[in-house]
């Protein structure tokens, strides 16, 4: 089933993929993503993991919890997704372009 396969070669290819992986691991963890949400009055951002790392809100949302709670579950989900489609991004990158995720 394996004859005239050189498994050095195999295992060559498979420690450079490694390698792509967390080279892209690091370049996403380095990238940083903000959203905003009401016009501006809060700011989420994020790095490229999908870690929350700062939170601006203005103080004019400090006295209106119902609006500061909806504004920041709107904003941090936004921030969200766009770290999971820049993850998918640098992927597609790294497999040249074949897409494993199927239809975007």
């Amino acid at each position: 089933m394996f004859e005239g396969m050189d498994l050095s070669k195999m295992q060559e290819m498979l420690s450079g993929m490694q390698d792509k992986a967390k080279e892209m691991e690091e370049k996403i963890k380095s990238t940083t993503l903000s959203a905003k949400g009401g016009g501006g009055l809060v700011e989420v951002t994020a790095n490229g993991a999908g870690e929350v790392i700062d939170i601006t809100i203005d103080d004019s949302l400090l006295e209106d919890k119902e609006s500061l709670q909806i504004l920041l579950i709107s904003t941090i989900n936004d921030v969200l997704k766009m770290a999971e489609d820049n993850k998918k991004s640098q992927a597609m990158g790294m497999l040249g372009g074949m897409n494993p995720f199927g239809q975007s």
